[in-house]
């Protein structure tokens, strides 16, 4: 077995899997929004729901808070966004992520020609959870979201609600288990005919990605494949 570069020059993209409700994720926000700009045409952003606690039915716990608590420090540290510990005052909280998911998906099949909304809307998501602490495991807050972000409430209730987002938003998870992501999130460039080169996997700060990029891009966007 050999490894060989490949090259492509068409369908080209980025493939970007996330959680709006992972804080690495809301950390990186920023990061992927400026790529996403600055690549407008050249590199359009698929985006996959990667589902963190998709389904999680227990409630947090003392220690749960407190390994959470330090994970939102350090992302702050690392990143400079901006978290509301108000969060931890929270009795009962049960963690799942699988609505925020599919709220995302929701944006995403609304303008499915517009990846950037999507994008956006996850990026309001986060923001209203980690920087304003509210509660985006709850339908009514999640559809108000939707309102404040220029969708109609009310249409977007029924498409969220509706089977055929559900079934959407279990697809992503199962495309994220068969990519073999763990960990979010994850970004990388390519195309589904040739592959993906890496970009990264967990938070990256924007130094120095937009040059790597236009390099990679200048050289064909090359990625390695296995061959026989």
């Amino acid at each position: 077995m050999t490894e060989t570069p490949q090259t492509q020059t068409t369908g080209l993209h980025f493939l970007y899997v996330a959680d709006p409700l992972c804080s690495w994720c809301y950390g990186f926000a920023p990061v992927i929004e400026k790529l996403a700009t600055h690549f407008t045409g050249r590199l359009p952003v698929r985006l996959v729901m990667g589902g963190l606690r998709a389904g999680n039915t227990k409630p947090m716990r003392d220690e749960d808070k407190t390994y959470i608590r330090n994970a939102w420090s350090n992302v702050a540290k690392a990143s400079g966004q901006s978290f509301d510990m108000a969060f931890f005052d929270r009795q009962g909280f049960v963690y799942d992520t699988e609505p925020a998911c599919r709220a995302v998906v929701t944006a995403r099949d609304w303008n499915a020609a517009a990846p950037l909304s999507a994008l956006s809307f996850k990026s309001a998501i986060s923001e209203a959870f980690y920087g304003h602490n509210r509660d985006v495991t709850d339908t009514d807050v999640i559809v108000a979201i939707a309102d404040e972000a220029g969708f109609d409430g009310t249409d977007f209730r029924a498409r969220f609600l509706s089977t055929e987002i559900k079934s959407a938003t279990f697809r992503d998870f199962l495309t994220s288990q068969e990519l073999g992501v763990t960990g979010f999130p994850m970004l990388a460039a390519g195309s589904e005919t040739h592959g993906y080169a890496l970009v990264t996997n967990g938070f990256r700060p924007i130094d120095g990605l937009i040059e790597a990029l236009e390099s990679w891009l200048a050289q064909g966007a090359p990625v390695v494949k296995t061959a026989s």
